[in-house]
């Protein structure tokens, strides 16, 4: 289904892209032929990730700053090329029960989810607008974006304000030629997120058996799937998120059975025992 030259002519930028699934999804759009730009502000990663694929452009940005990310855009206008599409992945997420939040642990993680999107998003559409250049933008949500979900309350909601920015400027920017999609990760283990939220072999078997398919995503089918999105052969999708898990959505609420796993008080002790430092971009 894909060759060589299949994003030919796309210049994308990946945020959060120097790990990860991020990282996975820029070197598949290297692969395919496009010109791939990751930033974050990680700096050893940024570097780690040029090292191992020196095609990659690199930037560092503090994506939660508007102004950075105006700068940023700004700066690859000159040095790599004005982005035509963008892949919103810089995401942060812990589990914790809701009632133990605090105001800045939820709004942490809504400034990485949500706000960054919005900062990305909003500085990438304004440039094409003026310019009237056509784009397409893709959001990175999770499974339960619609139905929420137990112990990872910020994320849900932030998830959820991405979904909505998405089908609210898919209508709002169609007539400037710019489409804007969905992708929802099941598991797709990576070192970061899964320490945070699978710290432990029996709950990623706990996980894994809730997948009708009986295994994880392989990054590399969410990577193939992304490419398509961004690509030339789908000019008709726009307001659309497609869920990528094996079937583990139809659970609902990805961490719900959490709930059930031992008493309440048993597991507020379990969860403080590999709670880590709050995730940044």
């Amino acid at each position: 289904m894909f060759t060589t030259d299949t994003l030919a002519g796309k210049r994308i930028l990946v945020t959060g892209g120097g790990s990860g699934l991020g990282l996975a999804m820029a070197t598949h759009f290297l692969k395919l032929g496009a010109a791939v730009a990751i930033c974050g502000r990680d700096e050893e990663k940024l570097a780690a990730a040029k090292a191992a694929h020196p095609a990659l452009h690199t930037e560092r940005c503090d994506v939660k700053e508007y102004k950075e990310v105006s700068a940023l855009f700004d700066t690859l206008a000159t040095s790599f090329g004005l982005p035509n599409c963008l892949v919103n992945n810089a995401a942060g997420n812990f589990l914790c029960p809701s009632e133990e939040l605090s105001p800045n642990a939820f709004r942490t993680v809504i400034d990485i989810v949500l706000q960054v999107s919005f900062n990305c998003t909003s500085n990438f559409g304004k440039r094409l607008i003026e310019q009237k250049l056509p784009g397409s933008v893709l959001n990175i949500v999770t499974t339960y974006t619609e139905v929420g979900s137990s112990f990872v309350l910020p994320s849900a909601c932030a998830k959820a304000g991405v979904y909505a920015m998405t089908t609210s400027l898919a209508y709002e920017w169609a007539t400037y030629g710019i489409r804007l999609n969905a992708v929802a990760p099941g598991p797709f283990p990576t070192k970061g997120a899964w320490d945070r939220l699978v710290p432990n072999k029996n709950l990623e078997e706990t996980f894994k058996a809730r997948v009708p398919m009986g295994r994880f995503g392989n990054p590399e089918e969410l990577a193939n799937l992304a490419a398509f999105l961004l690509s030339d052969m789908a000019p008709y999708i726009t307001g659309e998120c497609v869920t990528i898990d094996g079937g583990e959505r139809l659970n609902a609420g990805q961490f719900n059975f959490v709930a059930q796993a031992m008493p309440r008080e048993e597991l507020k002790t379990f969860l403080k025992t590999f709670r880590k430092e709050r995730p940044r971009a």
